[in-house]
């Protein structure tokens, strides 16, 4: 079967113009664009509106369950023009088919099929362990790259989030500490974090920051550019720090800023944490990656949990 191809200059049918019109939803919605781009936009355009006009399928309603198992299938055997596809990433094209048609169908279409998801592989989550995370704020050179480590490890907040956070970030309520987070879709939420930490934080920010930097982001990068300024730390300057304090730290495995995610919330999980609180402080809507999280718990973990609950009186 061939490949699945957008064919250029063609006339846009309703099912495409039904496309346009769910994509305008989401942008109404105040989505990201990289998320309408890539989560929503490419799977619609790239993959389900090619494979449509191959069947000759014109209107929504000819998406039945058939049809869009054979989409389905064909991904998973031929991948798409990009080369092979994985399990999770034909799982997320089918989610993403699904979000759309639940919308049609609330404006009225004649919806009458649903992508199966395919069953996906269990993966477990690689974490890093305390001593590790010790380790690499020890390899650590300067007071701001050991902030960052212990910033990421403690609250889990996303590394564009940690390079957005702003020197009036740093929140005080009565005696509870907090970090004002901006998040996807341009949402605020609020991370605690320990006194001791919210301290050393504070004290960066008045005295540890360049102090001719311009703007008020908290992390700067420590090399001036060509015309004089400091310029604020980006993503991947935090990668880079990350991966080379990896390898000043000798750890074997890949070191990432997203891997101090899932240890974040493995920790808060095994310290009793409630999973929706997990959820609620890492800025997710929903219980779904703290489900993936609890698959690499071990049974010892669900053995204490347990001891605790029999416990109590």
């Amino acid at each position: 079967m061939a490949k699945l191809t957008l064919v250029p200059g063609a006339k846009p049918t309703p099912l495409a113009r039904l496309v346009d019109d769910y994509l305008a939803h989401c942008q109404a919605k105040n989505l990201s664009p990289n998320t309408i781009k890539n989560a929503y936009g490419y799977p619609l355009r790239g993959i389900l509106l090619p494979f449509a006009e191959a069947q000759g399928i014109t209107e929504v309603s000819g998406l039945d369950n058939r049809v869009l198992d054979r989409l389905s299938a064909q991904l998973l055997r031929e991948g798409n023009v990009r080369g092979r596809l994985s399990e999770h990433s034909v799982h997320a094209y089918a989610r993403a088919i699904n979000h759309f048609l639940s919308w049609a169908r609330k404006e009225g279409e004649q919806v009458g099929g649903k992508a199966q998801l395919p069953k996906l592989p269990q993966r477990l989550i690689d974490i890093l362990s305390r001593e590790e995370i010790e380790s690499l704020e020890d390899a650590a050179r300067t007071e701001r790259d050991k902030l960052i480590v212990r910033l990421l490890a403690d609250t889990g907040i996303r590394v564009g989030e940690l390079v957005g956070l702003r020197t009036g970030s740093l929140l005080q309520r009565d005696r509870q500490y907090f970090l004002k987070v901006r998040g996807k879709g341009d949402k605020e939420r609020l991370v605690p974090v320990s006194p001791a930490f919210y301290r050393r934080l504070a004290k960066y920010a008045e005295r540890g920051r360049p102090r001719d930097a311009a703007g008020d982001r908290l992390f700067m990068a420590l090399k001036r550019r060509p015309g004089g300024d400091y310029e604020p730390l980006t993503s991947s300057g935090v990668e880079q720090l990350i991966r080379n304090l990896g390898v000043v730290a000798g750890l074997s495995k890949r070191v990432h800023p997203h891997l101090f995610r899932h240890s974040a919330a493995t920790w808060m999980l095994r310290r009793g944490m409630n999973p929706m609180l997990v959820a609620q402080i890492l800025g997710h809507e929903s219980l779904q990656m703290i489900q993936r999280v609890y698959a690499h718990l071990t049974p010892g973990d669900s053995y204490d949990a347990m001891l605790k609950v029999l416990q109590e009186p």
